[in-house]
């Protein structure tokens, strides 16, 4: 949500923000309605000092046994008065809110400029892509060839873009899980929160699902979601709360099963596991002051970033570009993982800092210690990471000629010491 007191003051910086997200101009309509309700908010007001002063006249009048009936149907008059003015004022009221709540958040002055992901910016890489003796498979090939992938069979369970795992490829996507975990709670801080998969529609409003993205979203018969990722419940346990700014950064992390409808991405990745209607991922969520935000979202990807390494998966670190990134970020960077069986690097963690528009949205703030006076927290998220295509790229990047997987070192003792996948093993 947008502070609409600083696109008061800042009308024409507001239109060259938007401008940056390939919006019309907005503010003069914006401004507009806030005009409208700011007078009618007014007007009621005036009404009401109105009605009060007569409320006495006819309170004077009736005590001295004086005819009041003038009064008492000014009185009614008012009242009616008020009523239509608050009818209308919560019309033109919604109607800001809407207009407010479909726009993005404005991007950092940092952000490279772009139509879309082809503008995004390669700002390092870490790793080498290895060399094979043979020609690499993808891991549809792979996962299917070790016989613990299988598509059909969660085709006829659920339909498209869903997969059953078994055996060892079942183990190793929870090992991956529950490693991330180790080093995000034991060497990062992070917090580890179980929370809940459905959560209620001001939820997924707080940190921009909707309304603008209730087609990405699995509602419920009951009126609840499923959520997309955790980032959601996770950023919501500061909703309309006051944390002292002494307990802050507070550094989230939960592994949950997410759910995307993917309505977006139609004949997109229709093939293997990059883009299911439910995978597994690992998430982080910081809580922080406005001058923290910065250092911790460079922190975060780190974190993200370690994860990678200690997997020994070559990958490399993007800066969207304003035509690329999401809708409630303002800087984001991506983590690309390089797939052997697809030549090519893939997004496997998102890390975004969003100011404070979530917290907008959420009425979440902090206080200064000693202070009455609060203010809006920042947010910021990321996956620490997702762990289906962290499975595919382990898959595609250790396999060998022999259809075997070589288990990543670091997993090894989440997968009670077991060095290699084997076919139908």
């Amino acid at each position: 949500m947008h502070d609409i007191a600083w696109i008061r003051d800042n009308p024409d910086a507001f239109d060259a923000a938007c401008a940056k997200r390939g919006l019309e101009s907005q503010s003069l309509r914006i401004l507009e309605l806030d005009k409208s309700v700011r007078g009618a908010k007014t007007a009621v007001q005036d009404l009401q000092q109105r009605r009060n002063k007569l409320s006495k006249v006819i309170g004077q009048a009736k005590s001295k046994g004086e005819d009041a009936d003038y009064a008492m149907a000014e009185v009614g008059r008012i009242k009616d008065e008020m009523a239509d003015l608050e009818a209308g004022e919560q019309t033109v009221a919604a109607e800001l809110d809407e207009i407010l709540a479909g726009i993005p958040n404005l991007v950092d002055e940092t952000v490279p400029e772009g139509a879309d992901e082809a503008d995004n910016v390669e700002i390092r890489r870490w790793g080498e892509p290895g060399t094979f003796a043979f020609e690499p498979r993808d891991h549809v090939t792979v996962g299917e060839g070790l016989g613990q992938m299988d598509f059909e069979l969660a085709s006829d369970l659920s339909g498209s873009r869903f997969v059953v795992l078994t055996g060892g490829l079942a183990r190793l996507e929870k090992a991956l899980a529950l490693y991330m975990l180790d080093i995000h709670t034991q060497e990062f801080g992070y917090t580890e929160v179980s929370t809940p998969l459905l959560v209620r529609p001001e939820v997924a409003y707080g940190t921009g699902n909707l309304p603008k993205f209730a087609d990405d979203l699995f509602q419920t018969t009951d009126g609840r979601y499923l959520i997309p990722t955790s980032e959601m419940t996770l950023t919501n346990l500061v909703r309309e709360r006051i944390t002292d700014e002494d307990a802050l950064p507070k550094r989230l992390t939960a592994f949950t099963p997410c759910f995307r409808s993917e309505a977006g991405a139609a004949g997109r990745d229709t093939r293997g596991m990059i883009r299911q209607h439910q995978f597994w991922k690992v998430e982080l969520v910081s809580i922080t002051t406005p001058e923290q935000s910065n250092d911790e979202h460079e922190r975060m990807t780190g974190c993200a970033e370690t994860i990678l390494q200690r997997l020994n998966l070559p990958y490399r670190v993007m800066v969207l570009a304003t035509g690329d990134i999401g809708f409630s970020a303002r800087r984001t960077y991506d983590l690309e993982v390089w797939l052997p069986g697809q030549a090519d690097y893939r997004e496997i963690s998102s890390c975004s800092n969003c100011g404070d528009f979530q917290a907008r949205r959420m009425r979440a703030r902090c206080r200064p210690k000693g202070e009455k006076k609060t203010r809006f927290v920042h947010t910021l998220n990321g996956s620490g990471i997702a762990v289906g295509r962290a499975l595919i790229a382990v898959l595609e990047n250790f396999q060998k000629a022999d259809g075997s997987v070589v288990v990543p070192e670091v997993l090894r003792p989440y997968m009670n010491g077991l060095e290699r996948l084997e076919p139908n093993g």
